[in-house]
């Protein structure tokens, strides 16, 4: 009987390894459907990268704002900065690109209370370092985190978050921090509602209407 309940129980442990280590990592669709993409029409060298989350996923239509600059839009919906540092090679450094566009961070505080302007902070750094680390010369430009009605809540943190990534990128050399974020309030520092689709989340046309001018001069033809 002993026997029976020993084989039963390396079983179950055997089968919670094996589960651990099958599991699919978090976006790794969506990085494999890169891969794909780029093996049908490989991006040209010396592109301007659009990555990081959904603001930049759903903006499928980013080109058409800046007509003659090289975009390769390469942002995966939902992801994190931690996402972001785990296929940083495979998503980022792969392109080789001449600049680099991010916004990320926002996720990473609505995914938990525990997460604080300083975590965001010191996310973004570990990404930095590691894309500095294998591009040394790219470009990197962070797009501020943006208010919404949804997470209004959250945009204490938001706002903290925004000042230290550019304290620190004010102190770093080929770095930009572009600030969108106030651009997007009403003059009563409430956040605007008709620049949002349903979710109050995710932009409409009329949010991108408002990036556009802000990010076009940091842009390198």
């Amino acid at each position: 009987m002993k026997k029976i309940l020993l084989f039963i129980a390396l079983f179950a442990i055997a089968g919670a390894i094996d589960a651990q280590t099958t599991t699919t990592p978090p976006f790794r669709k969506e990085i494999d459907a890169f891969r794909r993409k780029d093996s049908l029409e490989k991006p040209a060298p010396n592109s301007i990268l659009f990555t990081g989350s959904s603001s930049f996923t759903k903006w499928t239509d980013v080109k058409d704002y800046f007509p003659g600059y090289p975009i390769v839009n390469r942002a995966f919906g939902g992801s994190q900065l931690v996402d972001m540092i785990r296929y940083v090679d495979e998503a980022v450094i792969a392109y080789r690109p001449k600049q680099i566009v991010i916004y990320c961070g926002e996720n990473d505080v609505a995914a938990s209370d525990t997460v604080t302007a300083q975590l965001v902070l010191d996310r973004f750094k570990t990404l930095f370092s590691l894309i500095r680390k294998k591009l040394p010369n790219v470009q990197i430009a962070f797009v501020s985190l943006k208010p919404s009605p949804s997470r209004w809540k959250l945009e204490p943190i938001y706002v903290e978050a925004n000042k230290r990534i550019k304290d620190f990128i004010g102190k770093q050399k080929k770095a930009t921090f572009i600030n969108i974020h106030d651009a997007m309030l009403k003059p009563n520092g409430e956040v605007m509602t008709d620049i949002f689709l349903g979710d109050n989340l995710h932009m409409n046309a009329n949010g991108y209407k408002i990036w556009q001018p802000i990010l076009k001069p940091y842009l390198l033809k």
